[in-house]
């Protein structure tokens, strides 16, 4: 049996559901399938459905996840051409940046360093940061963004970091480690 409280929520809203899902298809009968799915699933909802503090709302959030069920079963998907050539990211240059870190992080000034060291390579969260250096939780994110900044471009200087057309690390200059 099909609750009251649902019966009159979809009488109020069953002809503004449908329009949604009418604009949205282009088809008019895939639009009232998705209304009678759409009827289906509140009727599943039984007596819990009257327990919705917004029915239009529950039904409109429902119709959008069905459309786009829909679109993703439906979904064309165009062959691609034998002879697209593949690329795999060239993530090596970014990993090899990396053991520049120690040596430019050591060449930071004692703040930033400890600002990145607790924050980036730590996992200390910024609000921790502030309350244990007694900062503001603005002042200390300004404090760590500095850091990161100074950071950056130390270390595009010192290693002479080169970006590609699309900003990715192509190439740098390694510098041997603090000894």
């Amino acid at each position: 049996m099909t609750a009251p409280c649902l019966l009159a929520a979809w009488s109020h809203h069953e002809a503004e559901l449908r329009r949604y899902l009418r604009h949205r298809l282009s088809d008019p009968d895939e639009a009232d399938d998705l209304v009678q799915e759409l009827f289906l699933r509140a009727c599943r909802q039984g007596q819990a459905f009257c327990t919705v503090l917004n029915a239009r709302a529950w039904l409109f959030e429902v119709a959008r996840n069905l459309l786009m069920d829909h679109f993703r079963k439906t979904r064309v998907a165009l062959p691609l051409p034998d002879n697209l050539a593949t690329s795999e990211p060239d993530d090596a240059a970014v990993d090899l940046l990396a053991q520049c870190l120690p040596r430019v992080l050591s060449e930071l000034s004692a703040d930033d360093r400890e600002a990145l060291s607790l924050c980036d390579l730590g996992g200390m969260s910024q609000a921790a940061f502030a309350e244990m250096k007694g900062l503001s939780l603005p002042g200390a994110k300004s404090r760590v963004q500095r850091a990161r900044e100074r950071l950056r471009e130390h270390m595009s200087q010192a290693c002479q970091v080169q970006l590609d057309e699309a900003g990715h690390v192509c190439c740098f200059v390694p510098r041997p480690p603090v000894k």
